[in-house]
């Protein structure tokens, strides 16, 4: 949301890197990087309903430290913890929705779920834009910690548990402690002692990366788009205040395709890929992961990807009108919001017991090239240029060059997922 102000962060403290620039952006991703190892374990031992009662309040506090930062330092520090904090909902969202969700209805939900990380940072900058004009740019983490503050007392009163072993614990000691017998157990309790069960759980996240290849190759594909937008976004405000010549506050319209591709995207492939396992159903056909990954539908959101890149590359370099670049990426949008609902609903439905650990995995991977990538975007441009032969024709490229995988697993996931179904 604080994109637009960046180039006034920056000379008020007096430091004009690019790299210093970017990374106000990026060590917020980071963040969501490293809290998943801690989040996604604690998640299914203990349930959900607490982590992001207390995620939400650390993050209240964390960005009103942000608001209150006198330093770059502080301002780096308190971004860090934000993220740190604000990625209970991205590592466990997911695992709340296979606990309530059949594979017919969860298709939609998931990539609804998933708009919000994606959406934000595309539709932040519009309002962030025009506030930061209007009041500075400390007032937009103000207005986070006033939002954010909001709904602690609102989640403490509505949200309830959904993991079914942490519901079932929790009646087990409620009838111990009423009937004094202890030997009252969940049906789901797993007969380890605590040490172990951390261990494993801590594991799962690190195994499901390096031991499953239809996680990690997945994995990979959802990282690497997600860099390439974090890319975009890093750079939209120089882009189009250099080139265009917009100000502060209309440099804040030029993320608002992403969000209206993105919306689309949701709207349309979220109800598709729903629709594809009811009708397998209605068949009398068992549902399997892999259906999620049908070629009708995977592979054009693949292909909008790198057209839509194509697209705004070469039109900014070639100085056309900026609403064409703007089509470009809310093209590569729809495009991207369609491949990650194929794949996180083909992920979730492949391991659903350790959803929130399969989440983890993919916020890690796509947080470090989220985090990482936009660092080099400002200098890649300067270097290569926006369009032909290099420049956003190579991302391009790279997004072309991974289509292959979603085929791959459509037609050998089965065999695969058997061949290294490692325990879990």
């Amino acid at each position: 949301m604080f994109g637009p102000g960046i180039p006034l962060i920056v000379k008020e403290i007096h430091d004009d890197s690019s790299v210093t620039a970017t990374f106000l952006l990026s060590i917020y991703v980071l963040g969501f990087a490293l809290g998943p190892l801690l989040v996604a374990p604690i998640s299914e031992l203990y349930g959900r309903r607490y982590l992001y009662i207390f995620g939400n309040i650390l993050f209240t506090g964390f960005t009103i430290g942000t608001a209150l930062s006198s330093s770059i330092g502080l301002l780096f520090a308190f971004r860090l913890l934000m993220g740190l904090s604000g990625v209970v909902l991205l590592t466990i969202g997911s695992g709340s929705i296979a606990d309530m969700m059949p594979p017919e209805k969860r298709g939609r939900a998931v990539s609804i779920w998933a708009l919000g990380p994606l959406l934000g940072p595309c539709v932040g900058p519009v309002a962030g834009g025009y506030l930061i004009r209007a009041a500075g740019w400390r007032w937009v983490f103000w207005l986070i910690s006033i939002l954010a503050g909001i709904f602690i007392p609102v989640s403490i009163l509505v949200l309830r548990e959904t993991y079914p072993p942490a519901i079932l614990e929790h009646k087990a000691s409620r009838l111990r402690k009423k009937t004094g017998n202890e030997e009252i157990r969940s049906r789901l309790e797993q007969q380890t002692r605590m040490s172990e069960k951390l261990r494993l759980a801590a594991m799962r996240p690190i195994k499901l990366l390096v031991a499953t290849p239809v996680v990690t190759l997945n994995g990979l594909y959802i990282a690497i788009s997600y860099g390439i937008l974090y890319l975009l976004v890093a750079t939209f405000t120089f882009v189009y205040t250099e080139y265009y010549g917009f100000d502060e506050g209309s440099s804040g319209l030029s993320f608002l395709p992403a969000g209206i591709g993105m919306v689309v995207g949701v709207i349309g492939f979220g109800q598709l890929t729903d629709l594809i396992v009811k009708r397998t159903k209605a068949r009398g056909l068992e549902h399997k992961p892999e259906d999620r990954l049908k070629p009708i539908m995977a592979v054009p959101c693949a292909l909008a990807l790198p057209f839509g890149l194509f697209l705004y590359g070469w039109t900014v370099q070639n100085g056309v009108h900026w609403i064409v670049p703007m089509l470009g990426v809310m093209v590569m949008c729809i495009g991207l919001m369609g491949t990650m609902t194929c794949i996180q609903n083909y992920l979730i439905d492949a391991y659903p017991q350790c959803a929130a650990s399969v989440t983890a995995t993919l916020t890690i991977l796509r947080s470090l090239l989220g985090a990482l990538l936009p660092l080099s975007g400002l200098e890649m441009y300067d270097a290569l240029g926006l369009g032909w032969p290099v420049g956003d024709s190579w991302l391009g490229f790279i997004a072309l060059s991974l289509v292959p995988i979603l085929v791959s697993f459509y037609v050998f996931g089965e065999r695969i997922r058997g061949r290294f179904n490692s325990k879990l």
